[in-house]
Parts: structure tokens; C-alpha cells; sequence
């Protein structure tokens, strides 16, 4: 017949077992949660790597975009520069134009060379020819109107001498303006790729942080999830270490009840043997002598 306490003992010992069982179960759910947040842990690291490595790449485009956007200033600056120039040179051709059509219409007929070898003839001729004082008079004032008339000529030549040499700089200016030009649109041509191309790593990086957000976010509720799993395992822990440490006091009782049972068979065995005169053992000598009774019989 089972007796009551290891009845108890051992049902004591299956709910040991049912409790290893659901730990079993927990510990496997919880390693499935641990699994899935290290996954979901390095998938947002890697994320996150990747989103770092776009910002340094955005960071170099931006300056990049920045020196060119600086020479498109300076082109932009160069060109004013340029346009106020050729401004002002035009406006110099023009009055100059101006000048030249006013003399015009005072131009003499006959040519600068003309003019010049009729006043040295004149002039030769005062040097040279025995006159009285009013044809003299005459032939000088013959030579003023002459140099007159060649001080126009010479200022109509001397004018449009100046108009050539500012079409020249006129039109190296405006050759440099063009070519200034051209640079600063090809320049900005590629600022304009750079920024777009900055723009695109700058949607790569928002989408890599929103991925790598939403990824910290499932991890987060895999550790959320872990948390009641670990205390239920703490508590089925608890709960099992208390029935183990009740099973040890029970049998740990138990035995020292066999033991006691176990003392008092031997005891009566010896004060039997005793009484018949038989020759007892050692052990049920010292049985007896412990507890007072070889001397008393």
C-alpha cells in the first residue's frame, strides 16, 4: 500500500514535470523571440550603416554642388563686368560716330595729303617769293583756312582710327563675354545634375532611416514581447525550485522516520535477545547502550 506522503511525493514530482514542460515550451517561444529581434537587430544596423555611408556620399555632393554654385557667382559676376564694359564701349562708338558725322558735314573736299602739299606749297612760297605785305596777308590767311580744313581731316582720321581700335576691344570683350557665358552654363549645368543627384541620395537616406526606424520599432516589440515570457519563466522557475525544495524536506523527513522505524526494530530485537541470554551484536550493543538499557538488564 502507497503511503500518503510519497503520494504527495510524487505528486510533487509531476508537477516537476508539467512545469519542465511549459518551461520547455516558454524557453522555446522566448529563443524564437531572441532569434527574431538579433535579426531584426542587424537588419536595422545594417540600415542604419547604409544610411550613414548616404549622408557622407550627400555631404560630398553638397560640396561639390557648393564650388560650383561659388564659380557660377563668379561667372555670373565676371559677365556683369564683362556687359558693363562692352556698355561703355558702345557708348564711346557712338559718340564717336557722332563726332565723326558733325565733322563731316565740315569735311573738306580735298584729301589730308592734298591739303598738307598745298600749305608746304603756300608755305614755300612766302619763304621764297618777293611779295608785298597784302599778298602775303592773303597767302596766310590762304594757309589758315587750309589748316583749318586740315585739322578736320586729321580729327575725322584720328576718330575713326579710335573707332577701329574700340570694334577690336569691343569685340574681344563680347568674345570673352560668350565664352564666359558658355562656362557658366556648362558649370551650372552641372550643379544642377549634382543637386538633382544630392536630392536622390537624400530620398535614399529618408527611406533607409524610415525602413530602419520601422525595423527598431519590431525589434522593440520582440523585446516587449520577451518580457512577460522571461517573468512566467522566472515565476516556473520559482515555483519549481519551492516543489524541489519540499520534496527534499519530505524525504529528507521521511528518511529519518524509516531511520527512527528502522532503530526501534533493532532496539526490541536486542532487549529480546536479552531476555532469552543470547550474545548480542556490536551494533545492537551500542543501540542499547545508547539509550540506557544494557545497564539496566
Amino acid at each position: 500500500m502507497i503511503r500518503k506522503s510519497e503520494r504527495q511525493l510524487s505528486e510533487s514530482q509531476e508537477k516537476i514535470d508539467e512545469l519542465n514542460q511549459k518551461l520547455s515550451v516558454l524557453k522555446e517561444k522566448r529563443n524564437e523571440l531572441d532569434a527574431e529581434a538579433r535579426n531584426l537587430m542587424e537588419k536595422r544596423d545594417k540600415l542604419n550603416g547604409e544610411s550613414s555611408k548616404i549622408h557622407a556620399e550627400i555631404k560630398e555632393l553638397k560640396t561639390e554642388r557648393d564650388s560650383y554654385n561659388t564659380n557660377v557667382r563668379e561667372l555670373k559676376l565676371q559677365r556683369t563686368e564683362l556687359e558693363a564694359k562692352i556698355a561703355g564701349k558702345i557708348e564711346e562708338i557712338k559718340k564717336l560716330r557722332e563726332e565723326t558725322r558733325e565733322l563731316a558735314t565740315k569735311r573738306p573736299s580735298k584729301s589730308l595729303g592734298q591739303l598738307q602739299k598745298e600749305i608746304e606749297g603756300i608755305e614755300w612760297k612766302i619763304q621764297t617769293t618777293p611779295m608785298n605785305m597784302q599778298d602775303e596777308k592773303k597767302l596766310v590767311e590762304q594757309v589758315q583756312q587750309l589748316g583749318t580744313q586740315l585739322n578736320i581731316q586729321r580729327k575725322i582720321q584720328n576718330l575713326n582710327a579710335r573707332k577701329i581700335e574700340l570694334q577690336a576691344e569691343l569685340k574681344a570683350l563680347q568674345t570673352n563675354r560668350e565664352t564666359s557665358h558658355e562656362k557658366l552654363i556648362e558649370i551650372a549645368q552641372q550643379s544642377q545634375k549634382t543637386h538633382e543627384k544630392m536630392l536622390c541620395k537624400v530620398n535614399e537616406a529618408k527611406q533607409a532611416k524610415a525602413e530602419a526606424d520601422s525595423i527598431h520599432q519590431l525589434f522593440l516589440n520582440a523585446k516587449e514581447k520577451s518580457k512577460p515570457i522571461n517573468r512566467e519563466i522566472e515565476e516556473t522557475l520559482g515555483i519549481i525550485g519551492q516543489l524541489k525544495n519540499e520534496i527534499r524536506t519530505k524525504e529528507a523527513k521521511e528518511k529519518k522516520k524509516d531511520e527512527q522505524a528502522i532503530l526501534e526494530k533493532l532496539e526490541k530485537q536486542a532487549r529480546e535477545k536479552l531476555k532469552r541470554g543470547e550474545k548480542l551484536t556490536w551494533e545492537e550493543f551500542q543501540l542499547l547502550v545508547e539509550k540506557g538499557l544494557a545497564a539496566e538488564d
